[in-house]
C-alpha cells in the first residue's frame, strides 16, 4: 500500500528526531562545535579593523570599517603570493607595528607549554612589500614585537633579549648571561608561565628607548624529568619545577638602556615574586607588582627615571588573611597619576582607582563579583567589566562612569555574556550563549546596541534540532552547609517513578567553576549522550568556587579539599533522597582537580559513590607546584596536616567502587607521579583498579584520535560499571 505524503513525512521526521549521539560525532567528526569569528583586530583609528581569511581563492590580510563588517574589505596582503628566498610562506599569526606601517608575521609556530611558544617571525613592509626574516641567524625566537616608535623589534633567543634595528639591519644582544635551565632574561620560568599566567616579562618605554625586563635565576630550582616514548631509545625532557615547598627561581628586575646596552637594577625591597610589570603609555614610568611567599601581601612599586638612576617607590600595599589574587589591570591613566585594579578587599571583587598617593576609590560595589575589566574610554571616563551581579552562573556586561556613578548594563540577555573591545571602545563583539544555545557573536557600539549578527551558528543549531535533547537545567542542591549552585540533565523520556542512575561531574577547585549559564559544546553532548543512554548528568560547584564573594572562595584555604569533599559527598546523599535516584548507581567523574576530587570522593566517600573516573589527577599537594599550591595551602612544614589529611593517597584503604585512572606520560602541568605513587599506595593497601596512560600526551590529553579514544572509554566504563 502507497502511504499518504504527510505519513511518511512524519515517519521521516520521527527517524531524523530519533538520532543517536555518539561520541565519535562529538570528538573524531566534530559536528558539534559552532563557528567562532576570530581574527577581529580593531586598527589604531578605533572605527575599523583587520581579519585573515579566505578571499577569491587566496588568504589575505583584509581591512573593514565597523559599520559594515560583512564587506569585503580591502586587501592589504595576499598571503599567499608571499615568498621568502623564493619559497611561500604559511603565516600563523600577525601583529602591527603602532603606525601600522608594518607587519610582524609569525610561522612554524611550536608550543612549548601552556602558553608559551617558538616562532620564526618575518618583517613585512607594507609601502615596499618587501618581506624579511627577523634574524636568519638566531631562530628561531620568542615574543617578538616592535619598538613603540616602530622602528625595532625585541625577541627572544635561547633566554636572552635581543633587539633589532630595522633601518640598518643592525642586531643588539642585550643580554648575554641565558642559559637553559637556569637563567632567562625578558621570558618567564614554568612555573610563573602556569600560575601567574604570563609569558612576556619585558617591556618597552614609550619612548622606545628602554627595555624593562625580569631575569629568573633558576640554579637551585628542583629539575623534573619526563620520559617521551618515541624512538628506540626514549627521550628524556628535563626542565625546573618547583613543588610545594622548594626553591623558587630568583627573580630581579632590570631596565636596560637600548642606545648603549647598559643595564641597571631595579631596588623594590624584598619580595618573593614579582608577577607583572607595565609601563605607562605615555610617560617612562614603570609599575611593578611583588608580592611575598604565601601571597597575602600585595605591594605596587613606581619606578621613574631621575637624571641618569631609576628611582622606586612603594605607593601601595594590600594584605590579606589568606591570599591576594593577581590581575592584569596595569592599566596607568592620561592623568599619570592613577591605575585601576580589582580587589576583593571589602569582600567581594570590585574595581578600584589606585592613586599614586595610595588612595584607592571604589568604582564598583555590591554583594556580587566583577568577572574581569574590559577597557576603559577615558574621553569619557567610562569603564567596562563584565560581572556576576544576575548570580555566580551568570556573565554580563556593564558599563560604569569612573566615579562610580551611571552604571549602565549593556548585555541584555542572561546567560553568559563576553565582549572584546576596539581601540577606543566604540565597538565591540559580543559573545552570548546560554546553557542550551549555542553562542552568538554580534557586533555592537558601546551602548550595547547590537548593528550586526557576525554568526548566529544556524547550521549548529539546525544540527541540534535534529536530535531528542534534554534541557539541561539550573537548580540549587543542599551541600554540606551551603545550598550549591549546579545543573541538571535528565533523560527526555524521565519518568519520576523510574530508577535513573547519576553521574555527577565536577571540577570544584578555585578559580573555575563548572556550573555556568553558558553553551558548553562537547562536554553538553557527551552528557546529552549520557541522558541519551538513561543517566541523570549533574555538576555542582561547591564551596571554594567563584562568583559568591571572597568568603565562600576562601573559605577552603589551608584545606583544599575537605571542604569540597564534604560537599560533593552531601550533594550524593540528598540527590539519593530522591525517589527517581537509584542510590546504588551514583558515580562521580573529574579532570585535574576534579580528577582529585573524585579520588577523595571515592575513598572518603566510598559508601555513596560506587564509581569514579579521575583524569589527571593531584593525589598528593606535594607533587604540585608551588605558586598554586601554597597560594591556597602554605607550604608543607607550615601545613602538615592539611596536605596529609586531604591526599587521597592516604585514604585509598576504604576505596570500595570501581576506580578508573587515566594519565597521559607527557603532562608536564600534574606530573604522572601523582598517579605512579596512587598506584602505589592502591597496591600496598591490596586494592584492585582500572589504569590507562596516554604516552607522550600531556594535561590537555589530545591530538590526533586521542579525544575519541579517551570518551569512548569513559562512556564504556560508566555503561559497564555504573
Amino acid at each position: 500500500m502507497r502511504k499518504p505524503l504527510f505519513l511518511l513525512t512524519f515517519l521521516l521526521s520521527t527517524v531524523i528526531n530519533a538520532q543517536e549521539i555518539t561520541v565519535e560525532k562529538i570528538w573524531k567528526e566534530y559536528q558539534f562545535f559552532g563557528k567562532g569569528v576570530d581574527g577581529f583586530r580593531s586598527m589604531k583609528d578605533g572605527i575599523s579593523f583587520t581579519k585573515m581569511g579566505n578571499q577569491d581563492n587566496s588568504t589575505c590580510i583584509t581591512k573593514h570599517p565597523f559599520t559594515s563588517p560583512n564587506d569585503k574589505g580591502i586587501v592589504l596582503v595576499n598571503l599567499s603570493s608571499l615568498k621568502l628566498a623564493g619559497k611561500n610562506v604559511s603565516i600563523d599569526d600577525y601583529e602591527f607595528n603602532s603606525d601600522e606601517s608594518k607587519i610582524l608575521f609569525s610561522t612554524n609556530i611550536r608550543s612549548v607549554y601552556r602558553r608559551s611558544f617558538y616562532a620564526e617571525y618575518l618583517v613585512y613592509d607594507l609601502k615596499t612589500n618587501q618581506l624579511h626574516a627577523l634574524d636568519k641567524e638566531r631562530s628561531p625566537q620568542m615574543l617578538a614585537e616592535y619598538s613603540p616608535d616602530g622602528t625595532k623589534v625585541s625577541y627572544l633567543f635561547e633566554n636572552n633579549l635581543y633587539v633589532k634595528e630595522l633601518s640598518s639591519g643592525k642586531v643588539k644582544q642585550m643580554t648575554k648571561d641565558g642559559e637553559k635551565n637556569k637563567i632567562v632574561n625578558g621570558g618567564t620560568d614554568w612555573v610563573y608561565e602556569e600560575e601567574f599566567a604570563i609569558t612576556k616579562a619585558y617591556g618597552w618605554s614609550p619612548d622606545s628607548k628602554y627595555i624593562a625586563f625580569l631575569r629568573f635565576d633558576e640554579t637551585n630550582v628542583p629539575a623534573f624529568t619526563m620520559t617521551y616514548f618515541s624512538e628506540l631509545y626514549p627521550d628524556l625532557y628535563t626542565f625546573n619545577y618547583p613543588k610545594a615547598g622548594e626553591d623558587n627561581s630568583k627573580v630581579t628586575a632590570h631596565i636596560a638602556c637600548v642606545k648603549n646596552r647598559k643595564l641597571k637594577n631595579i631596588d623594590i625591597g624584598r619580595y618573593e615574586y614579582i608577577p607583572r610589570l607595565k609601563w605607562s603609555n605615555t610617560e617612562n614610568t614603570l609599575i611593578v607588582q611583588t608580592m611575598n611567599r604565601h601571597q597575602s601581601e600585595l605591594k605596587y612599586h613606581k619606578i621613574v627615571q631621575e637624571g641618569k638612576k631609576w628611582s622606586s617607590k612603594a605607593f601601595y600595599t594590600e594584605t590579606s588573611k589568606t591570599y591576594i589574587d593577581v590581575d592584569d589591570n596595569l592599566l596607568i591613566l592620561k592623568d599619570g597619576k592613577t591605575i585601576l585594579r580589582t580587589s576583593e578587599k571589602d569582600g567581594f571583587n570590585h574595581i578600584y582607582a589606585l592613586g599614586f598617593d595610595g588612595d584607592i576609590n571604589a568604582i564598583t560595589s555590591g554583594n556580587w563579583d566583577v568577572i574581569e575589566f574590559l577597557g576603559i574610554d577615558e574621553d569619557k571616563r567610562r569603564v567596562y567589566y563584565a560581572s556576576a551581579e544576575k548570580g555566580a552562573i551568570h556573565k554580563g556586561i556593564y558599563a560604569i562612569n569612573l566615579d562610580g556613578s551611571n552604571k549602565q548594563s549593556i548585555s541584555s540577555e542572561t546567560g553568559s555574556n563576553d565582549a572584546g573591545f576596539s581601540t577606543g571602545m566604540k565597538f565591540f563583539v559580543k559573545s552570548y550563549s546560554n546553557a542550551n544555545t549555542p553562542t552568538v557573536y554580534s557586533l555592537c557600539d558601546q551602548t550595547g546596541k547590537e548593528l550586526f549578527v557576525l554568526e548566529d551558528n544556524k547550521l549548529l543549531k539546525d544540527k541540534l534540532s535534529k536530535y531528542k535533547l534534554a534541557t539541561q537545567e539550573f537548580i540549587t542542591v543542599k551541600g554540606h552547609e551551603d545550598d550549591l549552585n549546579a545543573y541538571i540533565i535528565k533523560p527526555v523520556d524521565f519518568d519520576p517513578a523510574k530508577k535513573y542512575p547519576l553521574y555527577i561531574h565536577i571540577y570544584g577547585g578555585p578559580g573555575s567553576n563548572m556550573v555556568s549559564d553558558g553553551f558548553s559544546g562537547a562536554d553538553y553532548m557527551y552528557h546529552q549522550l549520557l541522558a541519551q543512554k538513561g543517566y541523570i548528568v549533574l555538576s555542582v560547584d561547591p564551596r571554594g568556587t567563584m562568583y559568591r564573594g571572597a568568603e565562600f572562595k576562601k573559605s577552603t584555604y589551608l584545606t583544599l579539599g575537605k571542604l569540597e569533599t564534604e560537599d560533593f559527598i552531601a550533594v550524593a546523599k540528598n540527590m539519593a533522597k530522591e525517589n527517581w535516584i537509584d542510590e546504588g548507581r551514583i558515580g562521580i567523574m573529574g579532570w585535574s582537580y576534579g580528577g582529585f576530587m573524585t579520588s577523595l570522593c571515592l575513598t572518603k566517600g566510598s559508601d555513596i559513590y560506587k564509581m569514579g573516573i579521575a583524569v589527571a589527577p593531584v593525589t598528593n599537594w606535594r607533587y604540585y607546584d608551588n605558586i598554586y599550591t601554597e597560594r591556597f595551602m602554605r607550604t608543607p612544614a607550615e601545613n602538615t596536616d592539611g596536605y596529609d589529611d586531604n591526599s587521597p593517597i592516604n585514604f585509598v584503604k576504604d576505596l570500595k567502587g570501581n576506580y578508573l585512572l587515566i594519565h597521559g606520560s607527557g603532562d608536564d602541568n600534574v606530573h604522572y607521579q601523582n598517579t605512579m605513587e596512587m598506584i602505589t599506595a592502591l597496591v600496598a593497601a591490596n586494592k584492585q583498579f582500572d589504569l590507562f596512560v596516554y604516552p607522550n600526551k600531556n594535561h590537555g590529553i589530545y591530538g590526533g584520535n586521542t579525544r575519541n579514544h579517551l570518551f569512548n572509554m569513559m562512556l564504556n566504563y560508566t555503561l559497564e560499571n555504573l
